[in-house]
């Protein structure tokens, strides 16, 4: 599914196992994840990027779920990105597998599901482009809430979309100038 990214793009996990641009959410040392051949695996523990300053961006992820199905609903091939840290976008395997709405592939998670369920069978390449303003605060009051458009392998899932708030399961998060 690769494509050659953008000249000015900032390159997070390239095709050989370079972990630098990554750390552990907590405590910040190095990822511990498998790598090979410029894929990771999910290990134990959630992991962010060593780069500060993103604010307004596009980001491009690619992933495939378990190909062996074990479980059902949140308990196949559960993940996420997070945008900010605190906006997130749903990974799971979605393919044949009911679940909550707000909860399956591609949801902006606890808040909003997809338009429709663009996922490929577990094992398959699949990719998700995002593009996400962050919330704009003047001092602590917030002036306009987090944007994102989502495409799911291609297709449209959110367009323009504001998030609530920081999202959780069966709760809406409060906006606060330490999530912009």
């Amino acid at each position: 599914m690769s494509a050659t990214p953008p000249a000015d793009a900032i390159v997070l996990l390239g095709s050989g196992n370079d972990l630098s641009k990554w750390q552990m959410t907590q405590g910040g040392g190095p990822v511990g994840w498998p790598i090979e051949g410029g894929v990771m695996s999910s290990g134990k523990g959630m992991i962010r990027t060593t780069q500060d300053d993103f604010t307004d961006y596009q980001l491009h992820v690619e992933f495939a779920t378990p190909s062996e199905v074990k479980g059902n609903s949140q308990g196949r091939g559960n993940s996420g990105v997070f945008l900010n840290g605190v906006f997130e976008i749903q990974v799971l395997d979605s393919f044949e597998n009911i679940t909550y709405p707000d909860g399956q592939a591609s949801a902006m998670y606890g808040q909003f599901p997809p338009m429709v369920n663009a996922s490929r069978k577990p094992g398959e390449w699949q990719s998700y482009d995002i593009i996400f303003t962050s919330p704009r605060f003047k001092g602590a009051t917030l002036e306009k809430p987090a944007i994102v458009t989502v495409l799911h392998n291609g297709v449209t899932v959110h367009a323009a979309q504001a998030f609530l708030g920081p999202t959780s399961h069966k709760q809406v998060g409060k906006y606060a100038p330490s999530n912009a």
